[in-house]
């Protein structure tokens, strides 16, 4: 990601790292739903002015990337990232990860 957010030079890639680090960093100590907002609308501008600058073939590639960096992340975190820990469950229990899904549930003998 940082690589095709600088597109080009070790500095830029460098700084890139520092701000994917700390936003990183900060996601998962801050559970503000205002913090999440403000990183979100932070890195859609910051993808935005990417393709911005970009034109024709250069500007293809680099949305080929994206796309392929999103859906690396969407299969990991299908295939591992729906942990479960440290709950205690007392009676029958339905638990679901993922977006899109759909799960009927029917608990009981009238079920």
């Amino acid at each position: 990601m940082a690589r095709l957010m600088a597109q080009g030079g070790r500095e830029p890639e460098l700084l890139e790292l520092q701000r994917l680090d700390r936003t990183a960093a900060l996601l998962p100590t801050e559970r503000e739903e205002a913090v999440e907002i403000r990183e979100i609308a932070v890195w859609q501008a910051h993808f935005e002015a990417l393709l911005e600058r970009l034109h024709g073939a250069e500007r293809d590639s680099a949305i080929a990337e994206l796309r392929d960096l999103v859906e690396g992340s969407t299969v990991r975190d299908r295939d591992g990232g729906g942990n479960l820990s440290g709950n205690v469950f007392h009676g029958p229990t339905a638990v679901q990860t993922g977006s899109g899904n759909r799960q009927d549930n029917h608990f009981g003998h009238s079920a």
